[in-house]
């Protein structure tokens, strides 16, 4: 998925499948506890995801809140065009803004979003990208941030290598889902990372299947 001109229809179906890994293996569950820890009692909330992908993490909290008195404004920032026109087809014009940018690039005017997230998206960047990451999400939300990413294991590795190896059609699903758990992380690289961003308000949590939800409140 770091590679440019991928065809439209291979990252179609990337995003089609990695939205039922996140369904069914627990990875929405994740995005959805880490929103609910900086909602803080607001009744009204700007929710903003980088890296958004084709929006189906922003989908499932949007529809896990619906009809419990919550409105909630959605921002979706992903550099590829073809993940947003996919992430633009699950929500309606007046429900959600998206923008095609490398989100180092965005700058907020008027008002900050609430809380900014990032899911399967930090292990696609060396350390030093990390921290200034960090420091993106704590500057430009005004709750905090959270961050559903992978836990590098043994067992994470070789689970998802033979689950996509029996049932992907994705190419890219099949070479990047093993990949990305090669780049995921342990607990001391986030103490290590949050630590290195001065940030020290913060929780770890572990949650399965193999997966990291980092937490820091304003």
């Amino acid at each position: 998925m770091d590679e440019a001109n991928i065809p439209a229809d291979a990252i179609a179906r990337n995003m089609e499948e990695l939205e039922i890994i996140n369904r069914s293996l627990g990875g929405h569950r994740v995005s959805k506890k880490g929103f609910e820890k900086l909602l803080n009692g607001k009744k009204c909330i700007t929710l903003c995801e980088i890296g958004c992908g084709g929006g189906d993490n922003l989908k499932a909290i949007v529809e896990s809140f619906a009809g419990k008195n919550l409105q909630i404004k959605v921002i979706g920032i992903d550099i590829n065009p073809d993940c947003i026109a996919i992430a633009q087809k699950k929500f309606s014009s007046s429900e959600a803004r998206f923008i095609i940018s490398d989100y180092r690039y965005v700058h907020f005017e008027n008002q900050k979003p609430d809380i900014i997230f990032a899911s399967l998206f930090c292990h696609h960047f060396a350390d030093q990208d990390l921290r200034f990451l960090l420091l993106w999400m704590k500057d430009n939300s005004d709750l905090g941030f959270f961050i559903n990413d992978l836990h590098r294991s043994p067992y994470a590795y070789y689970s998802i290598r033979l689950l996509t190896a029996a049932f992907s059609r994705s190419y890219l699903v099949k070479n990047d889902a093993p990949l990305s758990v090669l780049r995921g992380f342990i607990r001391k690289d986030w103490q290590a990372l949050l630590r290195a961003a001065n940030i020290d308000n913060y929780s770890i949590i572990w949650m399965w299947a193999f997966r990291w939800l980092i937490v820091s409140k304003k």
